[in-house]
């Protein structure tokens, strides 16, 4: 076992995955020499050489699109967008080709392809820097989304994801990359895409969450003393619908916890679910803590856009006293 942050578990993915295949290559501005703005790729560079991890020009577009091309080509591609303010200019060759293009071919070419992309809110970078768009991908068909909340499942779906004969996006919660460690295996394993963590067990509610709020909602179950059962969803498309519903109808009263906004977040398509497929099980509304429909601010309010503790912690007091 390694003692690792989150930065260092997907490091540590990226060296043994390219160890045991050539074909998997990496490209995205400045990742080589500097490895990376957040030092996520740090040391590649001089291990793998400059035909593996390849720095590019700022042009997202055309990253992605040079990844589809490899992909076509046999290879493994494994992009990063630096931030995911910058997946804009890259969505049309995701969403209209690499989500398509194996139903375009019927199979012909599969589409191997793991968009690394930091997201997310609480390191008070600049516009466009802090935002939380899983929605949009999870809407797209033909996209898998992924977003781990630990160091062990960063590597374990990361190596998955690479495997994957899909695209896949790849969020990394940036406010966690180094906020604290966990015992991950030196060795190779994976963790299935498509299937949610019970992170804590309980009785009184369940609390469905991903990406950096799990950690939230941690400190809020531990600050409040309730018999809560937290679900990381850990993959967004496609999210484990077996495990929340097994948990709601033993629980009866739900919570969601999400940084995005919150019109037409994932939450509100996971309270759809539970309303279609649990309803008779339900004992108080469900409860959603999001982020605001409003830009994500800058530095002196971004704290308070962000679903904290405290918040999560009044929505568990309020479903339970319903």
């Amino acid at each position: 076992m390694a003692n690792l942050t989150l930065v260092q578990a997907i490091n540590l993915a990226l060296i043994q995955e390219m160890e045991l295949d050539d074909r998997v290559v990496l490209l995205g501005e400045d990742i080589g020499r500097n490895g990376g703005v957040f030092r996520v790729t740090e040391g590649l560079w001089q291990r793998f050489g400059a035909e593996r991890v390849v720095d590019t020009p700022l042009a997202e577009s055309g990253i992605i699109g040079t990844s589809i091309g490899l992909a076509m080509g046999g290879m493994r591609p494994v992009p990063e967008i630096q931030f995911e303010g910058f997946l804009g200019p890259a969505y049309d060759q995701l969403c209209s080709h690499a989500a398509r293009f194996r139903t375009r071919t019927r199979g012909r070419f599969p589409m191997p392809i793991t968009v690394r992309v930091p997201v997310g809110g609480g390191i008070h970078a600049p516009e466009l820097h802090s935002d939380s768009p899983e929605s949009i991908y999870v809407h797209t068909p033909g996209i898998k989304v992924v977003m781990p909340a630990s160091p062990y499942d960063a590597k374990g779906l990361l190596i998955s994801a690479i495997r994957d004969p899909d695209p896949v996006i790849f969020f990394e919660p940036k406010r966690i990359y180094r906020a604290f460690r966990e015992d991950v295996p030196e060795d190779e394993y994976t963790v299935p895409i498509g299937k949610a963590r019970v992170v804590t067990e309980g009785d009184d509610l369940t609390i469905v969450s991903w990406g950096a709020p799990v950690v939230d909602c941690m400190n809020a179950i531990e600050a409040g003393g309730r018999s809560a059962e937290l679900i990381d969803l850990r993959t967004l498309y496609p999210f484990d619908m077996e495990t929340i519903a097994a948990s709601v109808r033993r629980t009866g009263r739900v919570v969601i916890v999400h940084e995005a906004p919150r019109t037409c977040g994932l939450g509100a398509e996971i309270a759809t679910r539970i309303m279609e497929e649990c309803f008779l099980s339900l004992e108080a509304p469900i409860q959603r803590v999001t982020g605001f429909d409003t830009i994500m601010p800058y530095y002196k309010l971004e704290l308070d856009y962000l679903p904290g503790a405290d918040r999560v912690g009044r929505a568990i007091e309020e479903v339970l006293a319903y």
